[in-house]
């Protein structure tokens, strides 16, 4: 079946205001017509694509500042096109949330470990989400009025660029996953402060999102063995911390 590519703009202009870009990529017509109309109604400006490779395309070409992703899709499913959408440095502020049918921890836990902000499942009511997509949106502009700078540390032998999204260990760059440098980048903002697992479920999530009890656990985890089990520590039965 021939691809169409549909993009549609907001129906409101405000001169001092540069419209919300969201892309859509799902291969099932109905589902983008119905996130479409919902979208329009609150004047973001949406593009949609029913497959991976003309989504990326897409985003690389618009710049959204969100990304809605389906999980199964044909030829490349949703997990392949979220890394491949993390390796593209102009996107390195894009938020992606997964839109998926598929409930199981261990899809979720993928979608997170491969960048994903989010992970909505179907099927969702259109008030339900609307909120799930502004809150998405209020923690990119949270982190665009300057309540987040400094925007370079350094913690030990560690060297973190927020900008760039980037970390040297002892001048050897370290490559992480979105939610592995949002979980150091948070550590590092505060060494010694000891931060519990709901503080980094809040700060790094956001509180409407809801993931399995193992996530944390499976990207602390993964972050010591790209950065050093000694940095990242452990406070029993309290959460983690990074020594200065």
């Amino acid at each position: 079946m021939e691809n169409i590519l549909e993009t549609a703009t907001t129906t409101k202009t405000n001169d001092t205001m540069t419209p919300i870009k969201i892309l859509i990529v799902d291969d099932e017509t109905d589902i983008l017509s119905f996130l479409k109309y919902n979208l329009l109604k609150e004047d973001y400006q949406v593009f949609s694509a029913e497959n991976g490779l003309d989504g990326i395309k897409i985003a690389e070409k618009e710049i959204p500042n969100l990304i809605i992703l389906d999980v199964m899709m044909p030829e490349m499913d949703g997990v392949e096109i979220c890394h491949k959408l993390r390796e593209i440095p102009e996107l390195k502020n894009t938020l992606i949330t997964f839109l998926s049918a598929r409930g199981e921890e261990y899809s979720q836990i993928a979608g997170l470990e491969a960048g994903a902000d989010d992970y909505i499942q179907k099927p969702i009511r259109p008030r339900l989400l609307i909120s799930r997509v502004k809150a998405l949106l209020r923690r990119l502009g949270n982190s665009e009025n300057g309540t987040e700078s400094p925007t370079n540390l350094q913690i030990g032998v560690l060297s973190i660029d927020k900008e760039r999204f980037e970390v040297f260990k002892s001048g050897e760059k370290i490559d992480l996953a979105k939610k592995e440098f949002d979980i150091l980048w948070l550590l590092a903002q505060k060494p010694g402060k000891v931060f519990g697992r709901e503080e980094i479920y809040r700060k790094v999530w956001g509180s409407n999102v809801i993931v399995g009890n193992r996530t944390i656990d499976v990207h602390i985890s993964k972050l010591r063995e790209k950065v050093g089990s000694e940095i990242i520590k452990t406070v029993k039965g309290i959460g983690y911390k990074i020594d200065q």
